[in-house]
């Protein structure tokens, strides 16, 4: 029985165009996941858009000379561009500034008020003194005054993780021009975070499948929560639902609130393109369904304890009530110390009802480049446009597929990304397709019948077959480093296979055995094309024609125009949709005998070594 999967993705900051660091955190990794479990014959909904809120997208704005809505319209289209080229297979990706995802985030924010964990409160707020804007706490940093870390922002301290507060800071700093901010009383909301710290260590404690450095950073947190104010002064973001709020220039709801929320907004937005505006709900309130949440380790604390909160709170959820890894199928109860309406609906406000807390929050580590950290300020930098406009997409999939940063740190180097490409992917995988089906168009010209199999063949089809359950369990779990190992372990065995029985020889010795040799490589080629596709749709897709196979095997992402104007004043958008499925299975298929094949042509395209010199000396000269 097919299951409900939300694949949840991390929102780029529509501030500038996204370099290779941010798709190896939340694009690639959550593309893999979405084919394999439509491959495996779940129902999938991938949504994300760009995050285009908060002071970031105000500085670079200014910096530019423009307007934020003009800096979010344009990085909109940037973004989505790259990530279409890149093949990452959206249901939708959206923006922020849609009137659409204003209402969810209002209406999110109600129901938390109306069950009683949005509160007033006055705090101090941080002013430039140059410019008398509004200092949100990431634009400040400072020494940690629990740790001595001495670049703690002012929301977080990224050293020991803990909650901090901009005035907490140790001679505080404005990261736009290194001045001292000067901090004025103002009031604001915050959510009630210290009301769900029973509530999230109960949860967090049922979930064992997450990955351990995950689970105990989140776990880690929970004893120092405070409550978070969720509106800032600034004139750029979503207005506050409330008299006296709503039609104030000077408040808004702050970025890191409203961006979470875009999961909920952009299913919700998915379902009226459907046609059926309740589709969104078999992912977000069904038993059998599971959310999945892909994003950078800086952003684990908003997935695995913010957003929880958010979404127990909004959904009337208990403490200690049954509900095994967070379906919202959970009894009623108490939370915390807040007052709680007991209903366990928040419909008054929305109508949505409880919703699903994440299943999994699938955080990758950080990719580095020739051992510094990206840094687009200092050229330390590749963007996902220019990588594409030089190489083939699937060769970046591939470099970051098996040598990204799923469990640590991890180093990009030019050098390793042509070795890989050259050794793996060309002399590899590209090898066996190019060798096995050019000697069978030249010596058959059709997939031939196999005769009686020796124990190589079928010891060699028995291990391809089998690697569909290994690496099927992987993918499910979001091991894929070890998932795509295994899958090239195949491609080197059917190369051995090739060079042992050397059917090249037989033809004038044993056509016969010829002909069953290569009915055994085909199909492993086969198979290693299908194991392949969620890495590599792209390359995958050319495959599956050189075989002769028919019709679209991975589909690939559209880009659509809509004509609907954003509550931000943007005339219209772009979002990324598309159909993805193609009938592709996850399972090995029989080759049909007697298929015609035609000579191939190469599938990936040798680089020169020295391609890692010319981009080095790009990056030096400023990325010309």
């Amino acid at each position: 029985m097919s299951a409900h999967i939300l694949t949840a993705v991390a929102w780029p900051y529509a501030n500038g165009p996204r370099h290779i660091g941010h798709v190896a955190g939340f694009g690639v990794p959550s593309d893999v996941f979405s084919r394999y479990q439509r491959m495996a014959g779940n129902k999938v909904l991938m949504v994300s858009g760009t995050d285009e809120h908060g002071t970031p997208i105000q500085v670079q704005a200014d910096h530019e000379g423009v307007s934020a809505r003009e800096l979010a319209d344009r990085y909109n289209g940037v973004i989505a561009r790259d990530l279409q080229t890149l093949g990452l297979s959206y249901d939708l990706f959206t923006r922020t500034t849609t009137a659409n995802h204003y209402a969810v985030t209002q209406a999110i924010f109600k129901g938390l008020l109306d069950n009683g964990y949005i509160f007033p409160r006055t705090q101090l707020g941080a002013i430039s003194p140059s410019t008398g804007r509004t200092l949100p706490d990431r634009y400040i940093e400072g020494t940690c005054p629990l740790c001595g870390y001495g670049s703690a922002r002012g929301d977080q301290c990224d050293n020991c993780g803990n909650q901090l507060d901009p005035a907490d800071l140790i001679e505080p700093r404005s990261r736009i021009n290194g001045e001292t901010p000067r901090f004025v009383e103002t009031e604001q909301f915050f959510l009630d975070l210290p009301a769900f710290a029973t509530t999230l260590d109960d949860w967090l404690s049922r979930q064992t499948h997450w990955r351990t450095n995950v689970l105990k950073f989140s776990r880690n947190l929970l004893d120092d929560l405070k409550p978070r104010a969720i509106t800032r002064d600034l004139d750029w973001g979503v207005p506050v639902p409330l008299p006296g709020w709503a039609d104030r220039p000077d408040k808004r709801i702050y970025v890191w609130f409203d961006a979470v929320i875009g999961y909920l907004s952009a299913s919700i937005e998915w379902a009226a393109r459907t046609g059926d505006p309740d589709a969104w709900r078999p992912f977000w309130q069904s038993p059998d369904a599971r959310g999945y949440y892909f994003m950078g380790k800086d952003n684990i604390v908003f997935h695995s304890e913010i957003w929880p909160a958010m979404l127990f709170g909004y959904s009337g959820l208990p403490h200690g009530a049954p509900g095994g890894h967070g379906n919202a199928s959970a009894a009623a109860g108490d939370v915390g110390s807040s007052a709680f309406s007991g209903s366990g609906d928040s419909s008054g406000a929305s109508g949505y009802g409880a919703l699903n807390r994440p299943y999994e929050v699938v955080s990758s580590e950080f990719l580095t480049m020739e051992g510094r950290k990206f840094s687009s300020s200092r050229n330390v930098v590749i963007y996902v446009g220019d990588m594409l406009s030089r190489y083939d997409p699937d060769a970046l999939r591939y470099y970051l597929a098996v040598a990204g940063p799923e469990s640590q740190d991890t180093d990009f180097t030019w050098s390793e990304f042509v070795r890989r490409n050259n050794d793996e992917l060309v002399a590899g995988w590209g090898n066996l397709v190019n060798r096995t089906i050019s000697m069978t168009a030249k010596n058959l010209g059709a997939i031939p019948g196999a005769g009686e199999l020796t124990d190589a063949d079928q010891a060699l089809l028995a291990a391809s077959r089998a690697a569909f359950g290994t690496v099927g369990e992987l993918l499910e779990r979001s091991r894929q480093k070890a998932a795509i190992t295994e899958v090239m372990a195949v491609v080197a065995a059917a190369n051995k296979y090739l060079s042992d029985t050397e059917p090249w020889k037989l033809r004038a010795q044993d056509p016969a055995r010829m002909a069953s040799v290569l009915h055994v490589a085909l199909q492993v080629v086969d198979d290693a094309k299908t194991l392949l596709t969620p890495f590599l749709p792209s390359s995958s897709a050319r495959v599956h024609a050189l075989l002769g196979g028919a019709g679209e095997w991975a589909a690939m992402p559209r880009l659509v125009e809509v004509d609907t104007p954003t509550a931000a004043g943007s005339p219209g958008y772009r979002v990324l949709t598309g159909d993805y499925d193609t009938g592709a299975r996850w399972e090995s298929t029989p080759l049909p005998v007697g298929r015609p094949l035609a000579a191939p042509t190469p599938v990936f395209a040798k680089l020169d070594p020295s391609v890692a010199e010319q981009e080095l000396a790009r990056l030096a000269a400023g990325g010309e």
